[in-house]
């Protein structure tokens, strides 16, 4: 009988968060959600955040995010018009929210 062996350990210990604010962890369950739903390969993934990487200068969970919208954007499932308008909300939203607060975006949609 075989012994199944468990996947590495996410990043954190114990006690300490896995991402280092609430939109990374979004980021990557919203990319789970798309890839689960069949919207592109995991390869395409791989391909697309390591392109984003190879750009540098940013942290890994930004890079994360902009290979997430490129791929949003090429697969059709978000025009870039859209992406546009939402990350000009959530820059609005942010302005309105006071430091500590968490993000409403419809604070910026208004």
């Amino acid at each position: 009988m075989s012994r199944c062996e468990l996947p590495p350990a996410l990043p954190g210990s114990g006690e300490e968060p896995v991402f280092e604010a609430p939109w990374q962890a979004q980021a990557f369950a919203m990319t789970l959600a798309l890839h689960q739903a069949g919207c592109f390969a995991w390869g395409e993934w791989a391909e697309t955040l390591g392109a984003e990487i190879a750009r540098g200068g940013k942290p890994y969970y930004e890079h994360w995010l902009d290979a997430l919208e490129r791929i949003v954007a090429v697969k059709g499932i978000a025009s870039e018009a859209v992406l546009a308008a939402r990350r000009e909300a959530w820059a609005r939203a942010a302005a309105r929210t006071p430091h500590g607060a968490p993000i409403e975006l419809a604070k910026g949609l208004a």
